[in-house]
């Protein structure tokens, strides 16, 4: 993986607690599929990020929880066009979230527990229409592109510091990656 810092990101380099989880953020982009629970993504379009609202007036970070059965490659596949209408063109892992729930039961029966993982990445999406939105999932009101700016400001303002700063991470990672394309 890169050089970089983690601890330039102060939000990623804590524990971090959702509900009854406790999740550490790690760069590392080496996958145990048996251990995955939810993919992620910060997506791309040219330059620009797309960001994501909820009916609930929330903005956030696109991906899920995987089906019975399903690869996170397929789940983010899923995912991406149930919540932005678009065409996943590229992932690359960049990070994981190693976690741990203190809950009795998995949060679906098909789910690692009480440790799983959630994999993050960043990739190049098409959007291609309105987002699908299952019945049986969030609602999404708004799909947007952004400058990176804008995308950290959104997640911050509501005090998304763990996302502002995967927007970050991936943006930093992104120029790096292409730097080194270009070589």
């Amino acid at each position: 993986m890169q050089s970089l810092n983690i601890e330039h990101f102060p939000a990623l380099s804590a524990s971090i607690h959702w509900g009854t989880v406790t999740a550490e953020f790690r760069l590392n982009d080496i996958v145990d599929e048996s251990l995955v629970s939810n993919v992620s993504i910060i997506p791309f379009v040219g330059k620009q990020c797309v960001v994501f609202q909820l009916d609930n007036g929330k903005w956030e970070l696109p991906g899920g929880t995987l089906e019975p059965g399903e690869r996170y490659s397929d789940a983010l596949k899923r995912e991406v066009m149930e919540e932005l209408g678009a065409e996943l063109q590229s992932y690359r892992i960049f990070g994981q979230f190693y976690c741990t729930s203190g809950a009795i039961e998995p949060y679906r029966p098909h789910i690692p527990h009480p440790h799983f993982v959630r994999v993050i990445g960043y990739g190049d999406v098409e959007l291609v229409g309105d987002p699908l939105n299952p019945v049986d999932g969030e609602q999404v009101v708004a799909v947007e592109l952004v400058e990176i700016a804008e995308a950290i400001r959104r997640f911050q303002e509501q005090n998304r510091h763990d996302i502002a700063e995967m927007y970050q991470l991936a943006y930093v990672l992104r120029e790096e990656d292409k730097r080194k394309e270009q070589v």
